[in-house]
């Protein structure tokens, strides 16, 4: 009960939690790919559509979810962990392809359901000298449950298959299922009431509205964090890691695990410095370095190969900053809806990463990944030259 009565002072922290132990089935999976490739007998093309239908599921579902979070709140949160366990059915199961792509899509949607409605509730009191550090807390708490996902698929002995590591990697989401009657306590029932003359839960008017050109921009900063993030993490890390430099499953998880690691090293330090130097400048810095780290992954020898996953890592600390400015340009009614559009393009990027590196082989994905990289550069030096809308 003590527990409980913690939870309604700080939703922020709820949210934390469900999604830390939500994502730890993501980080579980990326250093099976390459096993589950052998022994469902996959070829490259397969093994892109299985990890890109994550990805997938996500673009599909982003508006619809968007929607439902203006009107249900609180069973769009609660419904995720049990999607959650219908996905990992599906995949465990390891039928044909369809059914791999089938559990895939689950977690995707249940994914969706987490973040979307976490964000628009964070989005929706996005004020105070902390705005920018309440969403990279967020974010923190999805990457420490990617990294513990991680960490126990590292420690699983091979030799039980990847299944039974998978299941392991995911347990955490069983506490999720365990706070569903906290989440209909803390979370408001709908973030906008139905009755024309109410007024929006949390309402408040946006500090400042630009124009729409930087919503643009910030959609755009979106999809190539959202591209760099799916394709190195979830496919060219580790089917390069394990073809080209013979690195094991626990190889590839400490090498994922080192990004993750330098990742939430930065997230608080950089929403802190975007809320004291702004978040446009904060983002072009951190854009740069993304670019550079995609670029060492996809075309780099091992050291810089390795070097590129911590320069990846660090520049992800910057993901959440494009919804803080959008949120600045968006009225409280519109966030839910605003929220899905942008969802839209982050998850088809998402969808495209890994569908894109398995189409094009290993001969492409350098190329391919070299392409995200000076995207993301150029990008990152466009806000650093006019940060101001």
């Amino acid at each position: 009960m003590r527990g409980a009565r913690l939870f309604r002072l700080d939703r922020t922290r709820l949210l934390c939690l469900v999604l830390f132990c939500n994502a730890c089935g993501l980080g579980a999976f990326g250093p099976l790919l390459p096993e589950i490739g052998r022994t469902q007998s996959l070829a490259d093309w397969q093994l892109g559509l299985v990890a890109a239908a994550f990805g997938f599921a996500r673009t599909v579902a982003a508006m619809p979810t968007g929607l439902l979070v203006a009107r249900r709140l609180a069973a769009s949160l609660m419904t995720a962990p049990v999607v959650i366990m219908v996905g990992l059915a599906f995949l465990v199961g390891a039928g044909p392809l369809p059914l791999l792509l089938a559990g895939r899509f689950l977690l995707g949607v249940a994914q969706t359901l987490t973040m979307i409605g976490g964000l628009t509730v964070i989005l929706a009191d996005d004020h105070g000298p902390n705005a920018s550090v309440r969403l990279n807390l967020f974010e923190f708490s999805g990457m420490l449950g990617v990294l513990g996902g991680l960490g126990l698929v590292a420690v699983v002995p091979s030799a039980w298959g990847w299944k039974a590591s998978l299941l392991i990697g995911s347990t955490p989401v069983l506490v999720s299922l365990l706070l569903i009657p906290a989440m209909a306590r803390v979370f408001p029932k709908a973030l906008v009431h139905e009755r024309p003359d109410a007024s929006p839960v949390l309402e408040r008017a946006p500090a400042r509205r630009g124009s729409r050109g930087v919503v643009a921009l910030m959609f755009g900063a979106g999809i190539v964090f959202a591209l760099s993030w799916s394709a190195v993490s979830g496919f060219v890390v580790p089917i390069r890691g394990t073809r080209e430099f013979g690195l094991s499953r626990t190889g590839i998880s400490w090498l994922l695990a080192m990004a993750q690691v330098t990742d939430l090293a930065f997230l608080l330090p950089v929403g802190r410095a975007a809320d004291r130097m702004g978040r446009r400048v904060v983002l072009g810095a951190v854009t740069v370095v993304l670019g550079l780290g995609t670029i060492g992954v996809g075309l780099g020898s091992f050291p810089w190969f390795a070097a590129g996953c911590a320069c990846f890592g660090l520049g992800l600390a910057g993901w959440m900053l494009p919804l803080g400015v959008i949120r600045e340009h968006t009225p409280v009614a519109r966030l839910a809806w605003r929220t899905g559009l942008y969802r839209v393009g982050v998850d088809s990027a998402i969808f495209l990463g890994p569908f894109v590196a398995g189409i094009v082989g290993r001969n492409g994905e350098g190329i391919f990944l070299a392409l995200i990289g000076g995207a993301a550069m150029a990008l990152g030096a466009r806000l650093l030259w006019r940060p101001s809308p």
